[in-house]
């Protein structure tokens, strides 16, 4: 019961971490700064519990079935802020599911060994979820167009824009987001396993 409890606990702050994956689109002049933190955020929160699930069960699948849950929860949440009065193309993509594939693959791929699944599976989801996450500004409509029409006011002093910062600190968010979520997501990969010896 404890394990199940755990694996719902999960998936709901899950969603709540990416509810917020597309706000990026309304931070213009900070949108590839969050877009790479978020990426990041979005590969940690899915391969922990991914990773948890799949070994719990030893069933190649259920990472991909808890990255569906992932979506769907989402889904709902995002339907509610629709509803509110956000654009429709403002709901997310199901970018975690590809990710979540490639985690069972390698986990029936190297017959179920959990240090190739730490390693291979970390480095897949990783370098993937940000190229993934992409599709996320690719199917939205134009950011700039999207933050005029639907203003924030309610933004903290701390996270309005002063000016854009392009290019300070990096070149490419997917190459920042993927370099970085393919060390970190190893290590939560083993975090997910390591829960399973409780």
């Amino acid at each position: 019961c404890t394990h199940y409890l755990f694996i719902v606990v999960v998936a709901v702050n899950t969603t709540l971490l990416t509810i917020n994956a597309g706000d990026y689109i309304f931070y213009t002049d900070w949108a590839w700064t969050s877009y790479t933190v978020f990426s990041i955020s979005q590969t940690l929160m899915l391969i922990v519990g991914a990773t948890y699930y799949l070994t719990f069960t030893g069933v190649p699948g259920t990472a991909t079935y808890y990255a569906l849950i992932m979506t769907v929860y989402t889904w709902i949440a995002k339907g509610a802020w629709f509803a509110l009065g956000y654009p429709y193309d403002f709901i997310v993509t199901p970018v975690w599911l590809p990710s979540a594939m490639l985690l069972d693959l390698v986990y029936w791929a190297t017959k179920k060994n959990k240090h190739s699944l730490i390693l291979f599976g970390g480095v897949l989801v990783g370098m993937s979820l940000p190229l993934f996450n992409m599709v996320n500004l690719i199917t939205v409509a134009d950011p700039l167009e999207t933050a005029f029409k639907y203003p924030r006011p309610t933004l903290p002093p701390y996270m309005t824009p002063i000016e854009p910062q392009v290019g300070k600190f990096y070149n490419s968010p997917v190459a920042l987001g993927a370099g970085a979520g393919a060390v970190l997501a190893c290590t939560f990969a083993a975090l997910g396993c390591k829960l399973n010896t409780w």
